[in-house]
């Protein structure tokens, strides 16, 4: 059976960045969140008269995010049994805190945790001044509630726990915060490969 690997955290802190660097050096399929509801949440928000680059706001919370983590765990789910690990990008905020939210995503294809070896790595950065600079260079319209909102959206960066019940083994936190991403990228490959 494949892997099933989360990486959770902050806009910012490079969790896709990091995942593909993994997955360069692996048999790993990349489900980064934002990248399949895209064309979806661009037609919801339009067709609301909402900003179709809005990815923070509340009305694309209500509108747009729970269909985000559906659509991304469809796919995640469709692909286990494959000959590829899977990695999953995304917040997924409140679906940590969840103690029975795996187990249920699991029972929808008829698996639980003891069928699927399911990790978590919790992606953060040194500090805020750090998470801005990254956030800024990435120079994108979808940033802009981000800003705008700075206070409120800065409590994304607190530390993060998972709920699941995984063995602590299985949950990493990592500090993004290295410029050299084959640093960083060989020391999540080990986490997650590491009972090879």
């Amino acid at each position: 059976m494949n892997k099933l690997i989360f990486f959770l955290g902050p806009a910012g802190a490079g969790k896709t960045t990091l995942a593909k660097a993994v997955a360069s050096r692996r048999t790993a399929a990349v489900l980064d969140m934002d990248i399949l509801l895209r064309p979806a949440a661009d037609a919801i928000m339009t067709m609301h008269g909402l900003d179709p680059s809005d990815r923070d706001s509340d009305q694309y919370k209500k509108l747009c995010r729970d269909l985000g983590y559906r659509i991304t765990m469809d796919a995640a789910l469709d692909n286990l049994g494959l000959c590829s690990d899977i990695f999953v990008v995304g917040p997924f905020t409140k679906e940590a805190a969840d103690p029975h939210w795996i187990d249920n995503e699991l029972a929808r294809i008829g698996l639980t945790l003891q069928d699927v070896e399911v990790k978590v790595v919790l992606v953060t950065l040194a500090n805020e001044g750090l998470f801005r600079e990254r956030i800024e260079g990435r120079h994108s319209p979808l940033d802009d509630w981000k800003f705008q909102n700075w206070d409120i959206f800065r409590s994304a960066f607190k530390s993060r726990t998972v709920a699941w019940p995984l063995p602590s083994s299985h949950v990493v936190t990592i500090d993004n915060s290295n410029p050299d991403r084959a640093v960083t990228a060989a020391e999540v490959e080990m986490f997650i490969y590491s009972s090879m």
